[in-house]
């Protein structure tokens, strides 16, 4: 009988042989995530478009591994977008992949498989306010898609579509972020209150804080079906203020002339909210905050620089949904300000885990826990590369902050909900 290769002409032999050796010896590509990238936030834009459709590549987020780098396979499209984005990458070959296995498996880092690109939605009004949201700014420079809703698409069901959610710097009190003392005559204000007293008498509620406090058991309600919420600023503290059945309805703005007033239901319930226990309403109308869970650095702090918050370390293994929204390339992250700027310690949950704090003060910066079936992250402050951001000023240009610690703490949540875990241990 003869043979196959009897059979085949020399050069198709050769050619096959060839196939044979290149399959055996495949590459991956390995986006490294220390020093030596060159852009860390696009980075995960680059694995984002690899997990999402037509590709729908699986990668790999290998955590505590120089900094919590990703490995994704070695197509040409995919070195083609790295090129685009200005990604860093190095191949990894057999041996280099044998030299990657050992060190995970000696030391406190693990391997994670990510699947498939998350929906993500961006909750902000359609009207153009005088500040810049992070998360915004972060998903934009890193090329990652995202559809922005409000109150309408919330109500009417629209987060089923998505898997992950980031709250616009809200006040899910309905008191428009008690500006109204600052701000009560500029063009920007009165346009968000009646845009959201038209949305509110649209949808069929009394008054705008009667739509917020259904807007924010809407989004409850979705994470507790497995919803991914990420929330920053004044939006995390508020968000459980509203669900607790706070009330505040002290500022009112000045397009009818009504008087401020100060109707407070101080009725909290906590067993329904997501991270915050044991708060009180801030019923001071010159105040920005809705109650007392944020912790401000006082009144030196436009001039306070210089202060970092530190991030834990997990177990690799054991607690890798930790690891992921931890992973950075240096222990200690600058402090930011921002509306609501850090977390009172005694008002979070025992459920709650701490990612970032300031060790032995009463400061926590940023959070994540579980509820129902979903999970939710807070991160406190406004900007992380702009210490003081105040209303007005430029955008943060994030080409000149590609390798913002900060900014990686924002779009870890984006990559976390593609990985399939287990659940936490410890």
């Amino acid at each position: 009988m003869k043979t196959l290769r009897s059979l085949l002409p020399i050069a198709s032999v050769l050619a096959l042989t060839a196939l044979v050796v290149a399959h055996a010896q495949a590459q991956h590509l390995l986006v490294p995530m220390d020093d030596a990238q060159t852009d860390h936030l696009r980075a995960y834009g680059l694995t984002w478009w690899c997990l999402d459709e037509p590709r729908e590549y699986e990668c790999q987020w290998l955590l505590n591994y120089r900094a919590g780098s990703f490995l994704l396979p070695d197509h040409a499209d995919v070195r083609e977008r790295a090129a685009q984005l200005g990604v860093s990458l190095e191949a990894v070959g057999p041996a280099e992949q044998a030299q990657i296995d050992a060190v995970i498996e000696r030391s406190n880092m693990q391997r994670m498989h990510l699947t498939k690109a998350p929906r993500v939605a961006v909750y902000t009004p359609a009207y153009t306010e005088p500040w810049d949201d992070a998360v915004t700014l972060a998903l934009t420079y890193a090329e990652v898609e995202y559809d922005t809703i409000w109150d309408r698409e919330v109500i009417a069901g629209a987060l089923t579509e998505y898997d992950w959610l980031h709250l616009h710097h809200e006040d899910f009190t309905g008191n428009y972020g008690k500006f109204f003392s600052s701000f009560a005559n500029e063009p920007w204000y009165r346009r968000q209150v009646l845009e959201s007293r038209n949305v509110a008498s649209e949808l069929g509620f009394p008054d705008v804080q009667a739509c917020k406090k259904a807007v924010a058991a809407t989004i409850a309600s979705w994470v507790s079906e497995g919803g991914f919420l990420f929330a920053m600023c004044s939006a995390a503290d508020s968000l459980d203020v509203a669900l607790a059945g706070g009330e505040l309805d002290i500022v009112v703005a000045p397009v009818d002339g009504t008087p401020m007033s100060a109707n407070v239901n101080a009725q909290l319930d906590f067993s329904i909210t997501l991270a915050f226990r044991d708060f009180q309403l801030v019923t001071d109308p010159m105040a920005p905050e809705v109650a007392d869970i944020d912790v401000s650095p006082g009144a030196t702090a436009m001039i306070s620089q210089g202060e970092v918050f530190e991030l834990f370390e997990f177990s690799a293994r054991q607690d890798p949904i930790p690891s992921m929204l931890t992973q950075c390339h240096v222990a200690e992250v600058a402090d930011f300000l921002g509306q609501t700027t850090a977390f009172r310690r005694d008002a979070i949950k025992d459920s709650v885990v701490i990612l970032g704090d300031f060790p032995e003060l009463n400061r926590v910066k940023y959070i994540h826990g579980g509820y129902g079936k979903g999970t939710f992250t807070f991160l406190a402050g406004h900007d992380p590369e702009d210490y003081a951001h105040v209303i007005g000023e430029d955008p943060t240009e994030l080409s000149v902050h590609c390798h913002s610690p900060g900014y990686r703490l924002i779009l870890n949540n984006i990559l976390f909900p593609a990985a399939k875990t287990k659940e936490r241990k410890t």
